[in-house]
């Protein structure tokens, strides 16, 4: 059986969008951004000022933006990378709001993200308490710096 894979992504500055582009034409698969309701504003991203929107909603681990509303579907889909930028040693909680959306039942899911200098840290504790048990979460890499197309293609042979 033929696994369908797709990469979903969340960037709120291009960096990781740029990175899951190139691994999704490393897979020849599909690709689909998760969007908040509100984009963010420089300012709501300055993690210096305790006021910002992303220190607020990183503070409250129960935080969960809002999605734009789409007809998405991760039905079809057998193998997801899924991509970020790493925001107070975990992902943002954006992206528990797209695990909660959808069924990642008998689902694999492979992290990738993009950091200023911070690992993943209990990224991936974090995120399994947001899909069902039958959900497996591998973490993947950083990948900084935009890698290249080979560099990706042998990458994700590791899983």
């Amino acid at each position: 059986m033929n696994k369908k894979t797709l990469v979903a992504y969340f960037s709120a500055t291009g960096t990781t969008k740029e990175t899951a582009e190139n691994l999704s034409k490393a897979l020849e698969c599909d690709i689909y951004e998760i969007k908040p309701s509100v984009p963010y504003t420089d300012s709501d991203l300055n993690w210096t000022d305790k006021n910002s929107r992303s220190s607020i909603e990183m503070k409250n681990l129960n935080s969960r933006p809002k999605m734009i509303e789409d007809n998405f579907s991760v039905s079809d889909y057998d193998v997801i990378f899924l991509g970020f930028p790493i925001w107070w040693y975990i992902a943002p909680t954006i992206i528990n709001t797209f695990l909660e959306r959808y069924d990642f039942s008998n689902k694999k899911i492979i992290l990738f993200a993009t950091s200023g200098g911070s690992g993943f840290g209990k990224t991936v504790d974090n995120l399994k308490k947001s899909v069902s048990d039958t959900c497996e979460i591998t973490k993947g890499d950083i990948l900084n710096s935009n890698p290249t197309l080979e560099r990706l293609k042998v990458w994700v042979k590791k899983f």
